[in-house]
This record gives structure tokens, C-alpha cells and sequence, in this order.
């Protein structure tokens, strides 16, 4: 994702007295669905087969073990197999993984996080290691932790309503700074352009850079332009989980991100991220810098989402 850097928005979208007072009561009596121990490991797998760069071998394996885990927990598995020519002429190989549980019903919720990591460090503050790629633990490897957690609570306890879980490919291959995008957003611009005939989930909620040791997600602030409604509602669900400490109500950071795409073709879709993060699109963005208690925190309201 690309950062506009620190906003001054001293926005509002404030939690409620209500929701304040409802949290207090909630947070003893709310279940917990979401394993982060289990999302860690989730993480671990992920990690094992090395960068996750589309048309390595690394990215086959960790594209077809992922494709497994979705079609042992989700009612459908949908599977966007497409190709992308970069700038440079390369024809990329890519995969959207779509999971849907109660397909047929009309009232859905997204989920999203992509699958992919960057090819080259290019944030390394050693300029030798800029052309290494980024192991992707937090970046790439968190989200899609998040989503399978959830996907498992969803198999053991299906939703009242349609959940959709999607895992976006292709999210951080190329230049950040082309003003098109053209080799970066891949896959969430593809599923933008080729949704189900119909499709209008309530909202969209995408998790990237979610599993920091050190976590605190402040509101990003094009989704809080564009979809208000949704930033109070994750951030309210946080304080009755009593996650309050972690997600805070203010914007910091303005970010292009999987989420812009779908805002674009008419998706209340918001980005929860921890943009503080100190090893983004660097080498050091490894397992050690991530932890099984922040995929907890995570987790536990991204299932809250979908039970409410």
C-alpha cells in the first residue's frame, strides 16, 4: 500500500455514550471465537514457503495450500485465475481466492487481505538488501491469518447472515509511485472489475499489517471519507471487546490500499492497518516481529463483525 502520509483531521466519529456504556457490560460476557495461538501458526505456514512472489515457486505452493485450507472450511471456493503484463513486459500468474459461506444469502459482509508479498525491500534502510525480497510476515502473512481464524470460528459456527472472505493476489509487485498503479492493487482491482453478477455486500473491510508486537491501529482516512458508517462501527465492535487500547478514533495515515479499488466500483470497503510499522517493505519483516496475541485482538473483531 501506498502512504500520503500523517493527516490532520482531528475528525470526530466518536463511540457513542451508548456504545460506551454497552461496552462495559459486553466485554465479560462476549464469547471468544478467534484462536490467535492457532492464527500464529497460520502466520508460521505462511512464512515457510518463503517469499510469496508471483511466479516463484514459493507463491505456487503457498497459492495451492491456501486454495486447501479455504475449500476444507468455506461452502464455495471461487478462484480468479488471471494474468497481468507489468510495464516491463512480464506476464504475471495470479489467483484471487473468493470463499463464500451461506452463498445464497442476499444480506453478506467482506472480508479481505491479500496473499502476496513484495519482491524488493525497498524500505531497507541498507541499500544492499533493496533488491531482496520482503519475507512478509506482517505484511501479506497477518491478514491472511485473520481471515482463515475467522474462517474457521465461521466452520464451527456458521454466520446468520453471508460472509465472503477474499484474498486478493498481486497487492505489492511493482512501483508505488506510478500515479496508475498499473503493477501494484492487482488483484483487488481485477475482483473490482469481475465481482458475482449483483454483488453488494453491507460493507468491506480489509486487514493488512494487523499482527505488530507493538499494535495500535489509528482510522485511515479514505476510509473514513468514504465510509464513515463503517470505521465506527469496527471501532465501536473494538471497544466493547474491550480492544479500545489498540484501535484508536483518530486518523494518522491516508493510504492507497486493496480497499480504494472496491470503494471505486461502489463498496463501503474500509482498511484496518497498523501503518506504524517500523520493518514495512523491509527485510526484517519477519516472524519475530509479529505475535499470537495481536492476531487475537485482531481476530476477535473481525468475528465480532460478522456475528452482529
Amino acid at each position: 500500500m501506498r502512504g500520503l502520509g500523517p493527516g490532520a483531521w482531528g475528525l470526530g466519529l466518536l463511540l457513542t455514550l451508548g456504545c460506551q456504556a454497552r461496552a462495559g457490560g459486553d466485554r465479560a460476557a462476549a464469547p471468544i471465537e478467534f484462536d490467535g495461538r492457532t492464527a500464529f501458526t497460520y502466520v508460521e505456514k505462511q512464512m515457510s514457503f518463503g517469499p510469496r512472489i508471483p511466479n516463484k515457486p514459493g507463491h505456487q505452493q503457498m497459492g495451492d495450500w491456501l486454495l486447501a485450507e479455504l475449500r476444507a472450511r468455506a461452502d464455495t471456493v471461487i478462484v480468479q485465475e488471471f494474468r497481468h503484463v507489468t510495464r516491463s513486459g512480464e506476464r504475471l500468474r495470479l489467483r484471487n481466492f473468493f470463499a463464500r459461506f451461506r452463498p445464497q444469502a442476499t444480506e453478506r459482509v467482506l472480508l479481505l487481505a491479500h496473499w502476496d508479498t513484495r519482491p524488493m525491500a525497498d524500505k531497507s534502510d541498507n541499500l544492499g538488501l533493496q533488491r531482496m525480497p520482503v519475507p512478509g510476515a506482517n505484511d501479506g502473512a497477518s491478514g491472511v491469518a485473520v481471515l482463515l481464524g475467522v474462517a474457521d470460528a465461521l466452520k464451527a459456527k456458521p454466520a446468520t447472515i453471508g460472509v465472503d472472505l477474499l484474498f486478493v493476489d498481486g497487492e505489492d509487485y511493482g512501483d508505488w509511485s506510478d500515479p496508475e498503479y498499473h503493477d501494484v492493487l492487482i488483484g483487488s482491482r481485477h475482483f473490482a472489475g469481475h465481482q458475482p453478477p449483483g454483488y453488494q455486500p453491507l460493507f468491506a473491510v480489509l486487514f493488512d499489517i494487523v499482527a505488530d508486537k507493538d499494535l495500535q491501529i489509528f482510522q485511515e482516512g479514505n476510509s473514513v471519507a468514504f465510509a464513515p458508517e463503517v470505521v465506527q462501527r469496527v471501532w465501536r465492535i473494538a471497544a466493547e471487546r474491550g480492544h479500545d487500547r489498540y484501535f484508536v478514533p483518530s486518523v494518522r495515515h491516508t493510504l492507497t490500499d486493496d480497499h480504494i479499488p472496491l470503494q471505486k466500483a461502489g463498496i463501503r470497503a474500509i482498511d484496518v492497518i497498523d501503518f506504524d510499522y517500523p520493518y514495512w517493505h523491509t527485510t526484517e519483516d519477519t516472524i519475530d516481529k509479529v505475535s499470537a496475541e495481536s492476531l487475537q485482538i485482531v481476530g476477535d473483531v473481525a468475528v465480532a463483525l460478522v456475528r452482529q
